[in-house]
């Protein structure tokens, strides 16, 4: 490895460091206790380190979600071998509950809040996110077996329950996370499911309309 790749991989572990410090501060206090100091400290780096990758603490609500790819994509390589595409869309979405009740409601509507002052508020719906693109991949391959949700893509799908599972979460958070929250994605999920019929077709889904 090169010394730019070096340094590269080394501010991407430092950057993931501040995030995952904060996070776990800040499941014992509210966002406003935490300093920089306090994430600092628990991160072990300098607070001109933390300058170098955030301008303010308020940054770190805009890449807050960073860690659930990293999340969702280590609870795939724990599946692995799993070949069923609905069981790994099950993994994926019990990873997604379970890293947000991690978070907790506090902290997730912080992270709302600040999305929603922000110019485009839009952009968090990401399809390069690794996270929407397991998701396409999964309903990729149901839809490779002829099994979709009948006259829809797999894009239109995967799109869809992003939004409505993140809807859920913003109704947890309004009602202060007050009913756990995999068993009602769950429900959903298993709801959703039932809407996937065989087709018997195996056309791209470029072709679909």
């Amino acid at each position: 490895m090169d010394y730019s790749a070096r340094r590269k991989a080394q501010a991407a572990k430092t950057e993931e460091a501040i995030l995952q410090a904060a996070m776990e501060l800040c499941r014992g206090r509210r966002f406003e206790q935490v300093s920089v100091r306090d994430i600092c400290q628990k991160a072990g780096i300098t607070t001109g380190a933390f300058y170098h990758h955030f301008r303010s603490k308020e940054e770190l609500l805009l890449r807050g979600f960073a860690p659930l790819d990293r999340y969702m994509k280590h609870a795939l390589e724990e599946a692995e071998g799993t070949e069923d595409p609905s069981q790994r869309l099950l993994v994926l979405l019990r990873s997604y509950a379970r890293f947000m009740e991690e978070q907790g409601w506090e902290l997730l509507l912080r992270y709302y809040q600040r999305r929603l002052g922000e110019a485009d508020p839009g952009r968090s719906i990401d399809p390069t996110r690794y996270t929407h693109r397991a998701m396409l991949g999964c309903l990729e391959e149901l839809w490779e077996k002829g099994i979709s949700i009948p006259g829809h893509t797999p894009e239109w799908t995967a799109d869809f329950l992003f939004r409505h599972f993140r809807g859920v979460v913003i109704d947890w958070i309004i009602r202060q996370g007050s009913y756990p929250l995999w068993p009602k994605l769950e429900g959903d999920y298993l709801l959703f499911r039932s809407f996937f019929q065989s087709t018997g077709c195996t056309s791209s889904p470029e072709t679909a309309h």
